[in-house]
């Protein structure tokens, strides 16, 4: 089983990659607020506790969001890996992570982080609020998400650049160049389902 994180600001261009990867290699997606939504939807006993916090404007405790990615792994026993998106997004989260894996017999193999400068963030954010009509359109929002993106991430980045696991990757080419970069790193752990 091969374990991915897909790392990347606000605009960096994730989400489109992690459709990519996950086509291109037959992976599981896992996006916590993905998981989060489903949950509580189905009113699963995690789902419940989630909506506690989240009905307070409160963050969900690590150990639920831990607890329903071990019940998404469980769910999937012939998967051929997964795809971690939008987490783990602090150190302690990491680790946590590390520990349900080495508990499942696996670990995360690859960490990809899609490095893309501000200006271009920016623009693109900007661009995307204009046509999707997202509340993040302005700069000052935008600017701050970045900020705090890069105060919480690079901590995890740290983390698993001590494992040797970090590939940092340009993320401000066009999407193929992007995803054909992307593959390079992942090919050499996993080759795609033809």
């Amino acid at each position: 089983m091969f374990n991915l994180v897909l790392f990347g600001p606000p605009g960096s261009g994730k989400g489109t990659q992690s459709e990519n990867i996950v086509k291109t290699y037959q992976l599981q997606h896992i996006s916590t607020g993905d998981l989060l939504r489903d949950e509580v939807s189905r009113q699963t006993p995690l789902g419940t506790e989630a909506k506690k916090y989240m009905d307070q404007g409160m963050l969900v405790p690590d150990e639920v969001v831990i607890g329903m990615i071990s019940g998404k792994i469980d769910d999937a026993p012939d998967a051929r890996g997964f795809v971690f998106d939008g987490f783990p997004r602090t150190s302690n989260q990491a680790e946590a992570l590390d520990k349900l894996l080495e508990f499942k017999n696996t670990q995360i193999h690859l960490v990809l982080s899609l490095e893309v400068p501000e200006n271009e963030l920016i623009a693109r954010l900007v661009n995307r609020g204009i046509t999707s009509g997202r509340s993040d359109d302005n700069e000052e929002v935008i600017t701050k998400r970045i900020k705090e993106y890069h105060a919480k991430t690079e901590p995890v980045a740290r983390y698993y650049s001590e494992q040797g696991k970090l590939e940092r990757v340009a993320g401000h080419h066009p999407i193929d160049e992007t995803f054909k970069t992307l593959t390079k790193h992942i090919n050499k752990y996993l080759l795609p389902v033809a």
